[in-house]
């Protein structure tokens, strides 16, 4: 009967225990916003930090917390629709954006200073005198943005990124990864864009590439909307006034604009 004694004393602690600890679970419970699972399933679960958030699941707690239910890109509209509807809120829409490569100088368009036997990496190649090719602000085509897009949406042509605008998401991975600054992300409405990012005189441009823009103004004469000006050299478009007309991309004498 000696043997019972401590085996009660053990059971009794035991139940104790298990009292206490049910108790300080219950207490000491950190009370989690039943939205929160139904706000991080919403989203796409890219990971591409688009949003100004780490993550998905960081960018879920935020709209917890009451921020915009519109800034996920790679979800765009039916993503805002689903936050807003499980947050209770009005939606106010996501534009959605695609990728797009300012460049069209490919290895049939523009030379190269010297043959780069290094890693494969445009990032290790730009720091050998700002990159192979004789345009140094041009796509030098080994594929560092192609390799981060999570849908397999860019390859790489004639030693240049060309986008697929049917998988592209918009999540701007890319934009990030060039060193070059060529890529940038457009609102999906606008079919028209200056395919180059050279600020050189346009001498100089014309010399080392058959289609890159030489900054001549005829574009934004011809532009109806008023949405085609340029600087340092260069036609930029404004995507709030541009119509995709295309009229300037008929009007430019090299071919640097591009209809998509």
């Amino acid at each position: 009967m000696s043997y019972l004694i401590p085996i009660g004393i053990f059971a009794a602690l035991g139940a104790v225990s298990g009292v206490l600890l049910t108790v300080v679970s219950r207490v000491f419970a950190v009370k989690t916003d039943e939205r929160l699972e139904a706000v991080n399933e919403a989203l796409p679960q890219v990971n591409c930090g688009s949003c100004g958030y780490s993550g998905c699941a960081d960018y879920a707690g935020a709209v917890i917390k009451g921020a915009p239910c519109n800034l996920c890109r790679p979800g765009g509209a039916a993503v805002s629709a689903r936050l807003s509807e499980i947050m209770g809120v009005a939606d106010e829409g996501a534009e959605k954006l695609h990728a797009f490569v300012r460049c069209k100088g490919d290895c049939n368009k523009t030379t190269h200073k010297y043959t780069f036997g290094g890693v494969n990496s445009c990032a290790a190649c730009n720091k050998f005198y700002n990159g192979s090719k004789t345009c140094t602000s041009g796509c030098l085509g080994y594929g560092d943005c192609a390799r981060v897009c999570p849908q397999n949406a860019i390859s790489i042509r004639d030693r240049i990124a060309v986008v697929d605008y049917n998988k592209c998401i918009g999540c701007g991975l890319c934009v990030k990864e060039c060193p070059n600054g060529l890529i940038a992300l457009r609102p999906e409405g606008q079919r028209v864009e200056v395919a180059c990012s050279s600020a050189d005189l346009g001498k100089i441009t014309r010399n080392i590439c058959s289609v890159g823009c030489i900054g001549c103004g005829i574009c934004a004469k011809s532009c109806p909307k008023g949405a085609v000006k340029v600087e340092n050299n260069h036609a930029l478009i404004d995507s709030s006034l541009c119509v995709s007309c295309g009229i300037c991309k008929v009007k430019c004498p090299v071919g640097a604009i591009v209809k998509i």
